[in-house]
């Protein structure tokens, strides 16, 4: 099969490799189509080794572990591939464990459910798994429960949008720039949704949550920080809550010491769904058996009714031209901020086959 690995500078290298064989509880997929994450171009650049960085993979199943039953070859998946291990999705065939993909049905093209896997995730465990006290998508919440999502364009934040209207949290304090009008069909203004543009500055954009938080009663608890730099965690924490306040971010190993105590703050690791180490503070606090892994399970299925159903959707997307060959492109414009509301998307039948 051809694989893509990804240089630390950004170039990419496409080679001919085995196609895997899956553990007792993975399946093998046919890449139809890779999304992409900013993570990938990360992970080469930082980490400085060339990998197959792809995560989002969405095709059909070519073969399955010993133990898997849910899933049989031929069916149409997506699935979220376990980061930095073998197997990737920028490749013609990729690797999941079956507790991390999911059934797509035939009206969701394999372009939209490959927005869906790392970032829909990422917006689940930070909203359920690390901010306390928010209702689950079946048992939604009848009192108002204002809550702020910064970066609510990008992909992330727009997951987010759409579990909270499942939840019924709202009033929704979302940040954007240029992709306001694309929140702007997420949100419920009857409910006192808002959008306000960072682009503003941040006194503007500080006075605008603090007006829409005192439509909303003058106490904001939670607020989930898809951005986590350039400003955002600050802005956040001027209208929050300071006694009760909650806020979960995305981006690892940063100095967040600019959040006042007691402000509870959180770093959101869309990895803690493939491991069994990384207890959450429910298991933790319970000595309970169950935990991520069970709560990605349970969500991703989640995901696959609601693609069935109409009421959840994938992200906008742009097709990369050139399958693999295109991988390079799309990753050097992801890390140049050119994409705004979308995701970067590659169909592997594209891919130069020389």
């Amino acid at each position: 099969m051809k694989e893509a690995v990804v240089q630390p500078d950004l170039s990419v290298k496409i080679v001919d490799a085995p196609i895997p064989l899956p553990k007792a509880d993975e399946v093998i997929i046919k890449v139809a189509v890779s999304g992409s994450n900013p993570k990938d171009w990360k992970r080469p650049t930082v980490g400085g080794k060339p990998l197959n960085s792809g995560d989002d993979i969405a095709g059909v199943i070519h073969q399955v572990g010993s133990n898997v039953v849910e899933f049989k070859p031929g069916d149409r998946v997506a699935a979220f591939h376990e980061m930095m291990a073998p197997g990737g999705s920028f490749a013609q065939y990729a690797v999941s464990w079956a507790h991390t993909t999911f059934h797509i049905p035939d009206k969701t093209s394999f372009e939209e459910a490959s927005t869906i896997p790392l970032a829909a995730m990422t917006a689940a465990v930070g909203m359920y798994q690390r901010l306390e006290g928010l209702p689950l998508p079946w048992h939604p919440t009848s009192k108002p429960t204002p809550m702020i999502i910064y970066g609510a364009a990008a992909a992330v934040g727009a997951f987010a949008i759409q579990l909270a209207q499942l939840s019924n949290i709202h009033p929704l304090i979302c940040v954007a720039g240029k992709g306001i009008p694309f929140v702007e069909g997420l949100i419920d203004k009857s409910k006192g949704d808002v959008v306000l543009d960072y682009r503003e500055g941040d006194e503007k954009l500080v006075k605008g949550m603090k007006d829409a938080a005192d439509k909303a009663g003058g106490k904001v608890e939670y607020a989930f920080d898809s951005i986590s730099e350039k400003g955002s965690f600050q802005n956040i924490c001027k209208v929050l809550d300071h006694q009760t306040g909650q806020i979960t971010l995305v981006l690892p190993g940063k100095d967040y010491s600019d959040i006042p105590k007691p402000i509870k703050h959180s770093v959101t690791y869309v990895g803690v769904v493939h491991e069994t180490f990384d207890k959450n503070e429910f298991q933790n606090a319970t000595g309970s058996k169950t935990g991520n892994l069970e709560f990605g399970h349970i969500m991703f299925r989640f995901f696959s009714r609601g693609l069935q159903e109409g009421w959840f959707k994938g992200h906008p997307y742009e097709v990369v031209p050139g399958g693999l060959n295109g991988v390079s492109t799309g990753l050097k414009d992801l890390k140049d901020g050119k994409a705004s509301a979308v995701k970067y998307v590659f169909k592997i039948d594209e891919t130069d086959s020389s």
